[in-house]
Order: C-alpha cells, then sequence, then structure tokens
C-alpha cells in the first residue's frame, strides 16, 4: 500500500547525524550478534489514527492472534509485541518523522528480534534504512511498491540500494509487489472490454508507482490510456478534472486517506466511464459502506484488486484464523489487512523459531530471507533474495449491498 507522504528529504533530514549514533550504539552488540536473556521484542508500526484506523486495528488484531496461537513463547524465549503508532493527531495521516521515531525506538531496544510495518510504502522510505543499519529485520503486511526491493518498472532512479546503507537486504514483504497488481487491474479491464482507460493516482509513492504499473499492462494488452493524471488529496472535488473523461473505463490508484472516496465519486460521475477499478488502497469495508463510502448506484460500477482470496477456499490454517478473529473480536468478515497482519507476524515467528538459539537480529533476516514452501494463511510461498513473497495471486472484489464480496482470481504475470 501507499502512503502520505510529503517531502522525503524533511522526513531523511529528521533522521540525520543524531540518529545515526543512535542507530549505531542504542543496539550495542545486538545489532549483529546474539541477544541476550530470555525475552524478545517484536515492535510494529501502523497508522492508528484517521482513514486507515480501521486496517491498522486489523493487522494489529491479526498479529495478536498469531502470537497467542503460539502462547506467546518461541522456545526458551517470551515474545513482547509492542504496536505503535506512525500517525500524528492533527492529520490522521502517516508521519515520516513519527516512523522514524517508531524505528528509533526499536534500534535503543535492545531485546529487538523484528519490526512489523510500514503501512504506507512512503513511510517505508524512511523507516528501512534506520533500521537496516541495526540490522533489524522489518517485514511488511502491506507495502506494494516496486521500488523498496527491485528497480523494476515501477521503480525510481537509485531504488532500491538506497534504502539499504548497509547493501545488506533486512526488509521483506507478505504481499505481491504492484508489477503484479498493475497487471491484475489491467486484466480486470480487460475482461470488461475496456477500450480506453483514464487513470488518475494520488502523487504519493505507492499511487503514482501502482500507476506506472496500471499504465504499462494496459498498452501491453492493447487498451488505450487517455491520462495517467496526479491529483491533490486536499483538493474538495475532482468534477473539473472529472469533466475531461472521454474514456470508458477509469481506474484510481490513491489510497481511501487521500481522499479517495471522492476521487472514485467523481470519476465514476463522468458520463462515459462504464467500469470502475480501485488498487487495495481502497478495497476496504469502508468504501463499501454506503454511509462512509460509495453509494449504491456507483458502487454498482465498482472492482478492486486485494492479495486476499475467497475465504472459503483457505487452507485449514486460514480457516482456523478465521475462527480464532471471529472469536476474539466477534467479526465474521474481519478487514482483509487482517489476514496480513496474522501472517506477518507468523513469519516472524517462524524466522525466529528457524534461527534457533541462541537468537540473533541476522540469524532471523537470515531465516526470513531463506523462507521456502511457507505453507500460510495465504497460500504457499517462498521469500526471494530481494525479500518479495512468491504469491502472485489478486483476489478481484465487487461491492453487493454494502459489503465487500470476493468476485474471481486473478492470475496476473508481472509486466
Amino acid at each position: 500500500m501507499g502512503c502520505l507522504i510529503g517531502a522525503l528529504t524533511l522526513g531523511v533530514a529528521a533522521c540525520g547525524s543524531d540518529d545515526d549514533k543512535e542507530e549505531g550504539g542504542g543496539s550495542g552488540g545486538a545489532a549483529a550478534g546474539e541477544i541476550s536473556g530470555s525475552k524478545l521484542t517484536i515492535y510494529s508500526s501502523l497508522p492508528e489514527q484517521g482513514a486507515s484506523g480501521p486496517q491498522t486495528k486489523a493487522i494489529e488484531n491479526g498479529a495478536k492472534i498469531a502470537l497467542q496461537q503460539v502462547g506467546g513463547k518461541v522456545g526458551k524465549y517470551t515474545i513482547d509485541y509492542k504496536p505503535l503508532d506512525d500517525s500524528i493527531a492533527s492529520s490522521g495521516a502517516a508521519d515520516e518523522g513519527k516512523a522514524a521515531q517508531n524505528a528509533r525506538k526499536a534500534v535503543q531496544d535492545k531485546t529487538t528480534i523484528t519490526y512489523l510495518g510500514e503501512y504506507n510504502s512512503g513511510i517505508s522510505k524512511v523507516t528501512i534504512p534506520i533500521l537496516n543499519k541495526a540490522g533489524i529485520p522489518q517485514i511488511s503486511p502491506a507495502n506494494t511498491y516496486v521500488g523498496l526491493t527491485t528497480d523494476e518498472p515501477g521503480s525510481e532512479t537509485g531504488e532500491p540500494d538506497k534504502y539499504y546503507p548497509t547493501k545488506k537486504r533486512t526488509y521483506a514483504r507478505v504481499v505481491p509487489k504492484d508489477t503484479i497488481q498493475g497487471a491484475a487491474l489491467a486484466a480486470a479491464a480487460k475482461e470488461d472490454g475496456c477500450k480506453a482507460v483514464t487513470i488518475w493516482n494520488s502523487k504519493t509513492t505507492y499511487s503514482a508507482g501502482l500507476a506506472r504499473n496500471v499504465e504499462m499492462s494496459l498498452k501491453d494488452l492493447g487498451i488505450s490510456v487517455d491520462d495517467n493524471e496526479g491529483i491533490d488529496p486536499k483538493a474538495p472535488n475532482y468534477r473539473s478534472l472529472a469533466a475531461k473523461i472521454k474514456s470508458d473505463c477509469f481506474i484510481f490508484t490513491g489510497e481511501i486517506e487521500s481522499n479517495g472516496i471522492q476521487a472514485l465519486k467523481d470519476g465514476a460521475s463522468a458520463g462515459s466511464v462504464q467500469f470502475l477499478y480501485g488498487g487495495d488502497g481502497v478495497v476496504l469495508k469502508d468504501t463499501a459502506d454506503p454511509k462512509k463510502g460509495l453509494p449504491a448506484n456507483i458502487a454498482s460500477k465498482f472492482k478492486g484488486t486485494i492479495a486476499t482470496l475467497d475465504p472459503e477456499a483457505f487452507n485449514e490454517d486460514g480457516k482456523k484464523f478465521f475462527a480464532d478473529y471471529e472469536k476474539a473480536y466477534n467479526e465474521t468478515t474481519p478487514d482483509p489487512y487482517a489476514i496480513y497482519g496474522y501472517e506477518s507476524m507468523a513469519l516472524a515467528l517462524d524466522a525466529i523459531k528457524r534461527a534457533g538459539e541462541p537468537v540473533s537480529r541476522q540469524k532471523v533476516v537470515d531465516a526470513v530471507l531463506s523462507t521456502k514452501g511457507r505453507d500460510s494463511v495465504l497460500g504457499t510461498y517462498d521469500i526471494d533474495e530481494n525479500g518479495d513473497t512468491t504469491l502472485t495471486d489478486y483476489g478481484l472484489y465487487k461491492i453487493e449491498n454494502g459489503e465487500l464480496v470476493f468476485d474471481k482470481v486473478l492470475k496476473a504475470k508481472a509486466n
């Protein structure tokens, strides 16, 4: 997923020379060596406030279930889970400076063994280097931006190497990157018979990158792209932009917190638009809720991609997760991000177990990046040398009666 990212240089400046001292010395010898004692800490850093708050709560709840299922222990180690908020009250948005503080907090804690985050890809641009210097394994439950792990289409110059100052990888994610999601959105448009598409993005790291991936995939399929427009998330509406749309299909690659509902409403208002699509930044319960999201007349046009498949198709582990989640939180259909939170924590715990005793951060990094044939609630996958999952299936969702409803599996290939 993407992020509300302002000037990245300001975020980096907030983690300047003073922080370098903290990153190098706060963790002592634990960065590469063994962690003494029998207590380990796993931090998460996610936006608990604002429009992304419900997704964060679902991720945190999912992580807690994974930890509860192992009794809060791996071998001799008791695992303490500490969720941190990377958003600020004034806007409710994820904030680079706040996330940098969270990362430094984890660095300064000698018991830190893993860091779950971020939710926003642009925020991970700030925290990956801080954690990388300290050798702390980082697992994201939501990041899809290509440039965090590879220089494939959709990335920017210098990515991803500039995020890894040690020249060693410490970051992984449990969701497929946007070369896959872009192809999935294009495949959905192709299946619906789209002839021309207008794309709006929110100018964030995630959204602009996904928009580039979607555009390339559409053109590969012979579908015309009339426009790829960056919108102002703070604008009251986008009616003047919508008046220019002549396409029969409209795709929004932005986030719900980037005024996504208004963008979808205004994009759908163009008389030529027959089909409406969104990426995983808006495939959320709030989007489907007519009181908070899309009214019924627009919702009927909407389809969106997210790497969560039909709950009925999950294996026994997946079914147990949904049963445990309902029992713990009285929700029969949790937000799609809940299962990502679960798997992020489950992967971390599995890596700690495989690292053996005595445990060290480097051993856990090595275990995460050598994950092969993991049978998980998301399906069987590897983590490759870049930190990417080998999962490629995306779910296509539609809205019926104010609820997100699974439509079909999209088996997309990266552009």
